[in-house]
């Protein structure tokens, strides 16, 4: 593909007029101007072939191929493109640009662009493995996965022993859910290359996905080693010790990525979570601002936006971050509870009230969310309704499933109203048809065995598909599973095993309390819930309650009053807040009038509160 150009000169009336009223001294000024352009001109021509004349080299369409193969290299896909452009207008035939234009324009984050040169499939021989797996990339960034698939096959077939090349089809088997055929291609990667960067990174990617953070760090680390200056793995392994509550060593190796990518936009992401959650928002808001909007598709860098502007009571650009947020990932019920608060200290009241109407109604609200809203019902006089949504707040939560895409048939079939008994044996029969290294399929069909009352057969699946993946989410699942069936020692171990790879999990600290109460340790489960409250979960009325109770019983009843107050005051209608204040005031003493009200008070909020549904018939 060629480009041209050319310049079309046209008179401009007004400056003819002009020059007809100056007269004969005009034009004969106009006549000598032009008369000097054919000097001109031919000056610039003997210019540019001395200058030619002078550097030959660089005018020839071999060099110029040299020229833009090396811009690629240094990931120069501007560069790449002006020479690939010069080479076409030298001769050189497109089926030899096609592959390396298209690979240039990628860089440049152009698919658009791109997707001509390469769709076409006209590759020369030495560039058609690039074209093929270039196209392939395109496809799968464009979510053409089938297609992607196919231009992999065509790759595949001229280089079948290039590590890359696998790391990258493990990639697309992963996005199609095909987790444990991504698994062996990582695998085949490091056989054919074990020194390759890419392939030890997408390893180690997998390994913090299955057994946690601690177990991806040799991997992140040996990639490091074979080259040092690998921007990707570094952040990755940033990433990984950031996760892990190791700061200091988090910074060291961003502050490594910016000498070697200037001003890169994830580096500092990075360094403003970490800032964040030392509560230093100032510095965080900074950092973010570094990253000049290039990385604001992100839900987490809009997550970490959204604290900051709260925590610096900017509540309008909070509440547009976490909106943001909740566009790309709607299930987010930390960004949904947050954006209430944002909207409340804006003040719109009216409007917290009406943008969450739709999840009110469909039962969906967590109890977070009820309270807020609650709290935007009061603030306009409207008491009872107020009251209602505190009630329902206080209500323990009905069995529910966990995860019911509506695009599944059991997702279907619970939404026209049938019932889980008989979405169950859909939702396995579909978990068996699909690929059993599916994570989604196996842990779909334990969900529904869960629901069911069938935790047995719900941790089968769960098992599946955590030799995939162990998620926080997942962990929880196979946690309720194993309460289900009583199996103290099966949840020990899981807590235990997710807490050694994944020391500062929240749902496994918590966890991780209640297994120590179990075991007669209650000055480790109150160190463990005094330290999740100090860090990030001082709303959670359930943990607050708990922590009162067990400062209570520790006999710091100062302690215990701080901790059931600061639960009464989230949440004045829950029986297991007010409870626990009465046993606060217990502990003190002297405030006997207090706790027999309370304690009348968490009577009265029981008898109201609608009956626990049946347990269903197991068979």
């Amino acid at each position: 593909m060629t480009s041209s150009s050319s310049t079309t000169c046209s008179p401009d009336p007004a400056r003819s007029r002009e020059g007809r009223e100056r007269g004969e001294g005009s034009r004969t000024a106009w006549l000598l101007a032009c008369a000097l352009v054919p000097v001109l001109c031919l000056a610039a021509l003997f210019s540019a072939l001395g200058a030619q004349s002078a550097h030959g080299e660089s005018a020839r369409p071999d060099a110029l191929m040299d020229q833009a193969r090396g811009a690629l290299a240094r990931g120069d896909g501007i560069d790449a493109e002006v020479k690939l452009r010069a080479a076409l207008n030298a001769g050189v035939p497109v089926t030899d640009v096609n592959a390396l234009m298209g690979r240039a324009l990628m860089i440049q984050h152009r698919r658009d662009r791109a997707r001509p040169w390469l769709q076409t499939g006209r590759f020369s021989p030495a560039t058609a493995a690039m074209g093929w797996r270039t196209l392939a990339s395109l496809e799968r960034q464009d979510g053409n996965l089938a297609a992607s698939g196919r231009a992999y096959d065509r790759a595949l077939a001229i280089i079948p022993r290039d590590a890359a090349l696998w790391v990258e089809i493990g990639r697309l088997r992963y996005a199609g859910g095909e987790h444990v055929l991504a698994i062996e291609a990582a695998e085949h990667a490091l056989a054919l290359n074990p020194a390759s960067v890419r392939a030890l990174e997408f390893r180690g990617q997998l390994v913090r996905d299955r057994y946690g953070l601690l177990a991806a760090l040799p991997w992140f680390e040996r990639a490091i080693v074979n080259d040092p200056a690998d921007v990707p793995v570094l952040l990755e392994y940033a990433a990984t010790l950031g996760e892990l509550g190791r700061a200091s060593e988090c910074v060291t190796v961003t502050r490594r990525v910016l000498q070697l990518s200037p001003a890169n936009p994830k580096a500092y992401y990075l360094q403003a979570v970490l800032a964040a959650r030392a509560g230093n928002h100032a510095l965080a808001r900074s950092l973010l601002e570094r990253t000049r909007g290039k990385l604001d598709a992100l839900p987490g860098v809009q997550m970490v936006r959204g604290v900051v502007e709260l925590a610096a009571r900017n509540p309008s650009a909070a509440a547009e971050a976490f909106e943001a947020v909740l566009r790309l990932r709607p299930e987010n019920e930390t960004a949904r509870e947050l954006l209430a608060r944002a909207i409340l200290m804006a003040g719109q009241y009216r409007y917290a009230t009406l943008r969450f109407a739709p999840e009110i109604a469909a039962g969906q609200a967590s109890p977070g969310l009820l309270l807020s809203v609650a709290r935007g019902w009061e603030l306009l006089g409207d008491r009872q309704r107020a009251g209602e949504l505190l009630d329902r707040a206080a209500r323990p939560p009905e069995p529910s499933l966990w995860a019911l895409g509506r695009s599944r048939p059991v997702g279907r079939m619970l939404e026209q109203g049938q019932s889980e008994v008989e979405a169950a044996p859909v939702t396995s029969a579909e978990a068996r048809r699909s690929n059993l290294g599916s994570y989604d399929a196996q842990a779909l069909a334990g969900d529904v065995q869960l629901a069911m009352g069938h935790p047995v057969e719900a941790q089968e699946h769960y098992v599946l598909a955590s030799r995939i993946r162990l998620s926080e989410s997942l962990f929880e699942r196979r946690l309720a599973a194993f309460a289900m069936a009583r199996d103290a020692k099966g949840a020990r171990e899981l807590v235990e095993g997710y807490l050694r790879q994944n020391p500062t999990s929240r749902p496994a600290l918590r966890a991780a309390a209640g297994l120590a109460l179990q075991d007669g340790d209650p000055v480790r489960a109150r160190t463990i819930l005094r330290w999740l409250r100090d860090n990030g979960q001082d709303r959670d009325v359930a943990l607050l309650s708990d922590l009162a109770i067990l400062e209570a019983h520790g006999g710091d009843s100062a302690r215990a009053v701080d901790a059931a107050r600061a639960a009464y005051r989230l949440q004045r209608s829950s029986p297991v807040a007010t409870q626990a204040l009465a046993i606060g005031y217990a502990a003190s003493g002297g405030h006997l009038a207090q706790e027999r009200a309370l304690l009348e008070k968490v009577r009265a909020i029981k008898a109201r509160m609608p009956l626990p549904p049946m347990p269903r018939e197991t068979r």
